[in-house]
C-alpha cells in the first residue's frame, strides 16, 4: 500500500465523515470529525474481538503515518499561513502588545506552572517521573493550537476584539511553544552534562527571531512578485511557492517555520498589500484556494488525531492522570494570562470576562499530541502521551461545545 493510496483512503473517510457530521450531527467540523473518528475507531476495536481486518487495516495506515511530522513538518505551515492570511491584521496591529505577552510570557509561565504541579503529583504515585520530562510536558500542552482554535472561534460569536487576541496568540504561540519544547528537549537529552545557558538563549533567539525575519522576507517578496503582474492563477500559486519553499529553506536553516508562516501570511493578507497588489478578482481566487485547503487539512487532521487512539497504550493509572491534568493546565493557563490581562485591560479596554473566555477557548490540539509523540521512552513517552491525549480530546470536544455559550453568557 502506497502513500497515495493511504492519501485516498484518508480523503475518502474525511470526505463520509465530514458528510455524516453536516447532515446529521451538524456541529463544528473540528469537533464533529474528530468525535466520530473516535467513535468509529472504537466500533472497529469492538468488531476486532471478531473480525480483526478492519482494526488492522486502520492501524496499517497509523503506523506508515509519521504524525509527528506530517504535521510539523508539512501541514502546520499551510494551516498557519492560511490562518494568518484571514486574520484582521488592523485588530491584531491595535492588540500586538497583549498578543506578544501572552504568546511568549504566558506560555513560559505556563510551562512551568504546569511542569511544577504535575511533577508533585506524580511524585504521590508510584509512577517514577524526572523533573525535566514534567516541564516537557508544560511546554507541549501549553499552547493553544491555532488550527482548532480557528475552526470553532468562527461559529462561537465572539467579539471581534476578544477573537482577534485568541487567534493571534495561538498563532504566535504555537511557535514559540515549539521553540521553548525544543530547548527543554535538548536539556533533557543531555544526559546530565551542564547546558550552556547562552547556547540556550541562541536556539531560542536564531528560532524565534530568525523565523520571524525570514516570514517578512517571504511576505515582502511575495507582495513584490504579486503586485507586479496581474494574473490571478500565477498569483495563487505564488502564494503556494512562498510556503512551501518558506519552509523548506526554515528547516535547513533552523529557523521556526510556524512563525515564518504566520508572519507571511499576516503580510500578504493586510488590506495595504491586497489593496496595492491583487485585483478584486486575484484576492477572491487567493482567498478561496487557502480556504480550500484550510479546510482540507483541517479535515485530515482532526480525523488522523482521532485514529491516533490505536497507538496510545491506555493504562488505567495513565488516564487518571490525565482527567487529573485537565483541571490543573486549565488553571496554570488561567493564572498565567491574569497578569498580563490585568496590565493591559484598562488600556486596550477588554471585554469583559477575557480572561475566563481565553482560558475556556484556549482549545489544545494536534500540535500537543506531535510534540508527545516525539518524547523519548526514557522521558515517560506513553504516560504524556495518554495525559495530553486526554487533554485534546476533553478541549476540543467539550471545551469547544461550550466556549460559544460561555462567551455568549459573559460577554453580553
Amino acid at each position: 500500500m502506497d502513500y497515495f493510496i493511504i492519501s485516498a483512503i484518508l480523503v475518502f473517510i474525511s470526505a463520509i465523515f465530514g458528510y455524516i457530521n453536516v447532515r446529521f450531527l451538524k456541529l463544528p467540523n473540528t469537533i464533529g470529525l474528530m468525535l466520530i473518528t473516535i467513535v468509529f475507531t472504537l466500533v472497529v476495536f469492538v468488531i476486532g474481538y471478531v473480525d480483526d481486518t478492519l482494526l488492522n487495516g486502520e492501524r496499517y495506515i497509523i503506523s506508515k503515518i509519521d504524525f509527528k511530522t506530517v504535521l510539523l513538518d508539512i501541514m502546520l505551515s499551510f494551516l498557519l499561513f492560511a490562518g494568518a492570511l484571514h486574520t484582521n491584521f488592523e485588530q491584531l496591529k491595535v492588540q500586538r502588545w497583549p498578543i506578544l505577552v501572552f504568546s511568549t510570557l504566558g506560555v513560559l509561565v505556563s510551562t512551568f506552572l504546569v511542569g511544577t504541579i504535575m511533577f508533585y503529583l506524580l511524585k504521590m504515585t508510584p509512577m517514577d517521573v524526572n523533573y525535566i520530562h514534567c516541564l516537557l510536558f508544560g511546554a507541549l500542552i501549553s499552547p493553544t493550537d491555532p488550527i482548532a482554535v480557528l475552526g470553532i472561534l468562527k461559529q462561537a460569536g465572539a467579539p471581534k476584539k476578544l477573537e482577534t487576541k485568541i487567534v493571534g496568540e495561538s498563532l504566535f504561540n504555537d511557535g514559540v511553544g515549539v521553540v521553548v519544547f525544543l530547548t527543554i528537549f535538548k536539556m533533557a537529552s543531555s544526559g546530565g552534562t551542564p547546558v550552556d545557558p547562552i547556547e540556550i538563549l541562541e536556539l531560542f533567539g536564531v528560532e524565534v527571531i530568525g523565523g520571524i525575519l525570514w516570514g517578512l522576507l517571504i511576505g515582502w517578496i511575495t507582495y513584490r512578485m504579486m503586485r507586479s503582474i496581474d494574473d490571478y492563477d500565477i498569483e495563487v500559486i505564488i502564494t503556494l511557492a512562498a510556503v512551501m519553499m518558506g519552509t523548506v529553506v526554515a528547516q535547513k536553516l533552523h529557523l521556526s517555520a510556524p512563525l515564518a508562516m504566520v508572519t507571511a501570511g499576516l503580510v500578504v493578507g493586510n488590506d495595504t498589500v491586497r489593496n496595492s497588489a491583487m485585483s478584486e478578482t486575484t484576492e477572491t481566487y487567493v482567498d478561496k484556494f487557502w480556504e480550500l485547503l484550510d479546510i482540507l487539512l483541517n479535515t485530515l487532521l482532526f480525523v488522523l488525531i482521532g485514529m491516533e487512539m490505536l497507538v496510545i497504550s491506555f493504562e488505567t493509572s495513565y488516564i487518571v492522570a490525565g482527567l487529573i491534568a485537565i483541571p490543573i493546565v486549565l488553571g496554570c493557563r488561567f493564572l498565567s494570562l491574569l497578569m498580563p490581562i490585568k496590565f493591559f485591560e484598562k488600556r486596550l479596554d477588554f471585554v469583559p470576562g477575557t480572561n475566563l473566555v481565553m482560558t475556556w477557548g484556549g482549545l489544545r490540539g494536534g500540535i500537543s499530541i506531535a510534540l508527545a509523540l516525539g518524547l523519548t521512552q526514557d522521558m515517560n513517552r506513553d504516560l504524556f502521551l495518554v495525559i495530553t491525549y486526554v487533554v485534546v480530546v476533553f478541549s476540543i470536544i467539550a471545551q469547544g461545545l461550550t466556549v460559544g455559550k460561555l462567551v455568549e453568557r459573559v460577554t453580553k
